[in-house]
């Protein structure tokens, strides 16, 4: 697919299964200026260096949070995790890259995740492709950067869409749906964007194949914290 944001949709097609949102009232084709919008929002998270992101990831055994942030310009996330149900053994630090995880068990796991990472006590996986709702959501939320605008023409021709309008944390957004992808089995699948009026991304749901419930991943929710890599992860620069 030529369209970079397509580029996500296509990445994320292992782990898609289908996109859902509140105040629907589409979809419609994209006017020119939500096509802008649209082209930009993976861009702006760019332009910003770096993102405070939550990412609640649904799971079968009770589901896992993940509260931190990610630099959208070294690659790398970084933050707490915190597991209901049987999903507390989980618990504890957690930083990642395009193709690894690296995690630190803590019994009593802060609210935030320290400024500067523990030098010790993580322990390295590489990032699962397929078959982990916790590991997709990682790649899912990591791609959500780009460092240059989509092309806008495109975007319409590929399936991208006009949902509706809400109002998010006080901010008045457009929901959009990226271009159209298919996951394995088949099933078409969109990612979905709330995106402002300058182009900022504020939350995006997408459902993926492990999980039964959606994704989400909201942004801004605390503030910011600029990502220290952990002894041995190598982000991208």
């Amino acid at each position: 697919m030529a369209v970079a944001i397509g580029g996500v949709a296509v990445a994320v097609a292992a782990f898609l299964a289908i996109g859902s949102g509140s105040a629907p009232s589409g979809p419609k084709t994209l006017t020119s200026d939500q096509a802008n919008l649209l082209a930009v929002t993976r861009f702006r998270n760019y332009q910003a260096g770096g993102r405070a992101v939550t990412i609640d990831v649904p799971n079968t055994a009770g589901g896992l949070t993940v509260t931190g942030s990610i630099d959208y310009r070294g690659k790398i996330g970084y933050g707490v995790v915190r597991g209901t149900g049987r999903d507390t053994s989980s618990d504890g630090l957690i930083q990642w890259t395009a193709t690894a995880v690296f995690v630190h068990p803590m019994a009593n796991t802060p609210a935030k995740a320290p400024a500067r990472p523990p030098e010790s006590g993580w322990y390295r996986r590489p990032l699962q492709n397929y078959g982990s709702s916790l590991d997709s959501s990682l790649a899912i939320a990591l791609k959500l950067g780009s460092d240059r605008p989509e092309n806008a023409e495109l975007l319409p021709q590929n399936g991208a869409a006009w949902v509706g309008q809400d109002r998010l944390d006080g901010h008045q957004v457009d929901i959009m749906t990226g271009p159209s992808a298919r996951t394995r089995s088949g099933t078409p699948g969109a990612v979905r964007y709330w995106i402002g009026s300058d182009g900022t991304m504020y939350r995006v749901r997408v459902g993926v194949a492990s999980a039964s419930r959606p994704v989400v991943i909201d942004f801004d929710t605390q503030k910011y914290v600029p990502v220290r890599p952990v002894p041995g992860a190598t982000p991208a620069r």
